[in-house]
């Protein structure tokens, strides 16, 4: 809250207050008829509702300074959430240029329970070398000579690659 919103509260409620006096001893003097003291009187209860409407009038200004100042702050607000969007654009277009550039595609693969304890039979059975990727999961690379190991590109035709083919799996 301003100081001018504040004094002008303040200065207004006094003054509303102090009317109180001279407004009950005008009262006083018409009931005893002494136009003397009520003029007076009137005098004072018209100078406090001056002061209150002076402060009133303060109270305005004070009211649309604090306004002003909230839609600078609103403004600066709204000029740093849009410069912070303008960074982020950036830094995920920068992020979506570097995966573009990158040579290696990975593709993520999760093997269920069932699968995991296939590769253990397979591996007991067929003695095939096994390369340990986690406490949970190995991955098994052989080649066989009836049918090669394909490997398909993006546009899922076949890339034609040599018999002996590591494999791995990265999970």
């Amino acid at each position: 809250m301003n100081i001018k919103t504040m004094e002008g509260l303040v200065g207004s409620n006094i003054n509303m207050e102090l009317l109180n006096t001279p407004f009950r001893v005008y009262k006083e003097a018409r009931r005893k008829e002494d136009t003397a003291t009520m003029e007076r009187a009137m005098g004072y209860v018209v100078e406090c509702s001056d002061k209150a409407q002076e402060y009133k009038e303060e109270t305005k200004k004070g009211m649309q300074e604090d306004a002003e100042t909230a839609k600078e702050k609103e403004k600066l607000e709204l000029e740093k959430a849009i410069q912070k969007r303008k960074e982020e654009q950036e830094n995920l277009e920068e992020t979506i240029e570097e995966n573009k550039n990158e040579d290696i595609n990975t593709d993520m693969i999760e093997v269920s329970e069932e699968g995991k304890a296939l590769l253990q039979e397979n591996s007991i059975v067929n003695n095939t070398n096994s390369n340990s990727i986690g406490s949970d999961c190995s991955v098994f690379s052989k080649t066989t000579g009836d049918k090669p190991f394909a490997i398909y590109t993006r546009n899922g035709t076949v890339n034609k690659s040599e018999q002996n083919i590591n494999i791995s799996i990265s999970i």
